[in-house]
């Protein structure tokens, strides 16, 4: 086959180094990829949000799957294009795609769902938000509606916070994302990541992860897009997954075919588990980054055929096969991350490495200048192990991060803490 992933950060290259490894895979092409997916496979300029100028790539270049990997094309209505034009496509429509691209349409969803969630609140006007955060004080939660680049969420612990946090929302801080707020009560306990593939009727789950966002050790300091993550996730049990699989994800997969608009992909429900019991804290309709890194690494090349299943709509006869092992990525980000920072510091050392299916350095934010590798966005590297335990993976990965010679980059030391 000849397959098309959309984007250029780490959860692509992440799943292109899977994907590659399946004998299915007969040419992969990564629009627009990175310096490191180049090393794996064929990369093109092409804007990954242009429905037509994808479908024109397709026809062009003969390509049999696109597997979507941002959020950002799937709004657009890039897999929409793709299907009207016959290509098969993982990745939900435009309308289902709704599930990560407004807060307030989850919301509804999932009360009509019956699914166990944070109460909650919509505004679009400042003063209005302000008056509703008074009243309900802190801890409370404020998000931008819209897309946010995984941002735009501010977990306040003070009324100040929350008041600051409108501000910036509505100040624009997070663009036409901002237009709109959704507050929610704060819920307490720990979280973690769930992800299963949905073909319009059957959910499969393949894995759970557990993210980092705060930039600092011991979740300190502010939210990040993640600066780490490990799986499995020892919080979110068989007997957990189960329950949410029961209250929160079939009976919101239900509601949206009962709507006309059937869920294929991947969906990532973000839980809040507290005594045993798992409330949802959002939904994302693509692999999360870097969960996707720890996922795939323990996956390898079955991800394809899981991805091909979900999108003929064959997932009632599919199997996940999991190693008895875990898996966990290190992001290396630019200092100054999540604010201002420098881009275009070299990367050495990662030649040596001496990559494998047990330790893997993902791309995220790189470019190539000859035979250099250049650091190009926020979250840089994804550093990435298994092992038979989570510590001996949590080993292998800081190995790995000691040998790169990255001046200009930085990384939380305790990814797993939660866990070991």
């Amino acid at each position: 086959m000849n397959i098309l992933i959309l984007g250029g950060g780490g959860r692509e290259h992440a799943l292109a180094w899977a994907i590659k490894q399946n004998p299915k895979c007969d040419r992969l092409i990564v629009a627009p990829g990175n310096a490191g997916i180049a090393a794996i496979a064929e990369c093109a300029a092409l804007n990954p949000e242009d429905g037509a100028e994808v479908v024109a790539f397709c026809e062009e270049n003969a390509v049999d799957f696109v597997v979507v990997g941002p959020e950002a094309p799937l709004a657009a209505g890039v897999a929409d294009a793709l299907r009207g034009a016959g290509i098969l496509c993982f990745g939900p429509s435009a309308e289902a795609a709704r599930l990560e691209s407004s807060k307030s349409f989850t919301k509804e969803v999932c009360d009509a769902a019956g699914a166990p969630t944070a109460g909650w609140a919509r505004f679009s006007d400042l003063d209005a938000a302000k008056a509703h955060v008074r009243v309900q004080g802190a801890p409370i939660v404020v998000k931008a509606d819209g897309l946010a680049a995984g941002k735009g969420v501010i977990v306040a612990m003070t009324l100040d916070e929350a008041l600051a946090g409108l501000d910036e929302i509505f100040g624009g801080a997070f663009g036409a994302a901002g237009a709109e707020v959704v507050i929610e009560e704060f819920m307490g306990g720990e979280e973690a990541s769930f992800f299963v593939l949905v073909d319009g009727e059957t959910v499969l789950p393949i894995g759970t992860a557990q993210d980092h966002k705060r930039v600092g050790d011991g979740d300190t300091g502010p939210n990040t897009g993640g600066m780490g993550a490990y799986s499995p996730a020892p919080v979110l049990s068989p007997e957990i997954a189960e329950q949410a699989l029961d209250r929160i994800v079939r009976p919101t997969m239900a509601e949206m075919a009962r709507r006309g608009t059937p869920y294929q992909g991947v969906l990532y429900a973000g839980l809040m588990i507290e005594n045993g019991v798992a409330r949802l804290v959002e939904y994302n309709v693509r692999f999360g980054d870097p969960e996707c890194q720890v996922l795939m690494m323990r996956l390898g090349a079955q991800a394809l055929d899981l991805l091909l299943a979900a999108a003929e709509g064959r997932l009632a006869e599919a199997r996940v096969n999991w190693a008895d092992d875990h898996a966990l990525t290190v992001v290396m980000a630019a200092r100054g991350y999540p604010g201002a920072y420098e881009k275009g510091s070299e990367i050495k050392g990662l030649d040596a490495l001496g990559e494998d299916s047990f330790s893997m350095v993902f791309h995220a934010g790189t470019r190539a200048d000859g035979a250099r590798i250049l650091a190009q966005g926020g979250r840089v590297l994804n550093v990435t192990a298994r092992g038979a335990t989570l510590a001996e993976a949590q080993a292998r990965a800081y190995a790995m991060v000691d040998a790169i010679d990255w001046p200009g980059g930085f990384c939380r030391r305790d990814i797993g803490w939660r866990a070991l």
